[in-house]
Parts: structure tokens; sequence; C-alpha cells
């Protein structure tokens, strides 16, 4: 397990360094940059079959993709956060149910053709406010739930903590790893046989496994019914979140803003009702 937790602790250390955020930066412009160029050349012709059949023949497609690698990053950035804090974890999923549905407005306007013609637009444009307003409103109530939060430990005793810690450590490393797989097996599926991107999806899946495998194991190092409560509570959020992304556009916006609300009343119930530092320590 220290292995383990050693090893989480380098890729973090790596990953999330101002070098490292740096380099992904600049790897998010280069590819943007080079999606545009690829698409150019694709609608000259210049791009040989059977390649050319994966490329759009839209320039707005190239804001997709970048998306989708921007979403990939900021997924490995939730996997982290599940070490440090499940209420800090959960508010990164809601992050990137935003930018998803964000992404799912470019989609939208990919599937046009150039110039835009509102002919074309008018069927598609309440699915496209929908996921427009729908990420504002899951931002404004983030705000809100992040605001809400108080720092209440599992346990007053520091050794139990980092066992909690060190369990969540290796959960990480495990969606880590799944993660990069689900990663190829997608894009194999995509340029081999053409299927559509699902690995957001099917990582929101692999994702409710795990925050019921935390309530789980959170019960090894705390019974409080509150802290139970709480994480089970975060685990259903991932479940209905896990439905946003599966939904029609724009009932998926509204289970996304609901779930979040939802999170929220949570987080406020906890916050009210935990016990406290001193109590803990009386119960240790």
């Amino acid at each position: 397990m220290l292995r383990a937790g050693f090893l989480f602790d380098w890729i973090e250390l790596h990953l999330e360094s101002k070098a490292g955020l740096k380099f992904f930066a600049t790897v998010l412009v280069s590819f943007f940059v080079a999606a545009i160029v690829v698409i150019e050349l694709n609608r000259r012709h210049l791009v040989p079959e059977p390649f050319a059949s994966h490329f759009s023949l839209s320039h707005l497609a190239a804001i997709e993709q970048a998306f989708n690698l921007l979403l990939g990053l900021e997924v490995v950035s939730l996997i982290l956060s599940l070490s440090h804090s499940v209420t800090k974890s959960v508010g990164k999923q809601f992050e990137i149910l935003s930018l998803i549905l964000l992404r799912d407005t470019f989609k939208e306007f990919s599937h046009f053709g150039e110039p835009l013609v509102w002919a074309e637009i008018a069927p598609s444009l309440a699915s496209i406010v929908a996921s427009a307003v729908g990420a504002l409103l899951i931002f404004v109530v983030l705000g809100f739930f992040y605001k809400a939060q108080r720092s209440h430990p599992i346990s007053a005793d520091e050794k139990i903590r980092s066992h909690f810690i060190l369990a969540k450590k290796m959960i990480a490393l495990l969606l880590l790893f799944s993660f990069a797989g689900i990663c190829v097996v997608d894009l194999w599926g995509y340029f081999a046989f053409g299927l559509p991107e699902n690995a957001f999806a099917s990582f929101y899946t692999l994702l409710v496994f795990s925050d019921v495998l935390v309530v789980l194991i959170s019960l090894r190092y705390s019974a409080q019914y509150q802290v139970s409560f709480r994480n089970s509570g975060y685990a259903v959020a991932t479940v209905l979140i896990r439905l946003a992304l599966i939904a029609p556009i724009t009932l998926g916006a509204v289970i996304g803003v609901g779930t979040t609300l939802f999170a929220l009343g949570i987080s406020l119930a906890y916050n009210a009702f935990a016990p406290r530092q001193e109590e803990l320590v009386g119960k240790n």
C-alpha cells in the first residue's frame, strides 16, 4: 500500500506542478491548431482515404475535439483530487459535467455546414440553448457548493485519517489506469469502426463503483451516520450525472442542474449536523 501511495504522490507531483500544467496547456493549443489545419486539408480533399472519413469538414469540430482533450485532462485532475477530499472530487465531477454541456453546444454547431445558415440551426436551437444555460446554472450552483464547504475530518485520530487517505490513493491509481485503458479502447473503436466517443460516459459508470467503494471503506474508519449519508448521497449524485450524460440534451441539462442542487443540499445538511472536532476527539 505504501508503494502505491508513493507512486500516486509522484504522478500527482508531476501532473499538477506548474511545469506540468504549462506543458498540457501547450499540448491543448497545439492540438487545436493542428485540428484546424487537418480539417482545412480535408475540405480541400488533401487527406487520403481511409483517414479522410474520420475527420470533419467543419472547422467548428476542432473546438469540440479540443474540448474532448481538455475534458480528459480534467478527468485526470478529478482522479487526483479523490485522495484529498471526497467533496472536492464531487465538485470536480460537476465541473466536468458543465464542460461536457459546453462541448455539446459546439458539437451541435459542428454538424452544420459553412457558412452557418439559420434554417439549418433553428431546429437544433432549443438543445443548443439548453446545453449552454445548463452549463451556466451548474457553474453558479457549484460556486455556492464550494462556498458551503467546511472542514470535517473523518476522525480526530491522525493515523486513521492517513490510512483512509492511503486507501483513496489506491482507488485513484486504479481509476487513473482504468481511464487510460478506456481512452485507448475508445480511440481504437473510433478509428477502426467509426464508433462514437463514449469515454466520459464509461468513466462515470466506473466512477459510480469507485464512489460506492469509498463509502464502504470509510465505514472502517468512521461509523458516523452523517458521514455515511453524505458520501452515499454523493455516490447517488454520480449516478444522476451518468444519467444526464445518456439523456437527450435538454433533459440531460435539467438533470445536471438538479443534481448539482441535490449535492449542494447534501453539503448544507452535512455542515449543519456533522459532529464537531471536539465531539470526534471525545469518541476516540
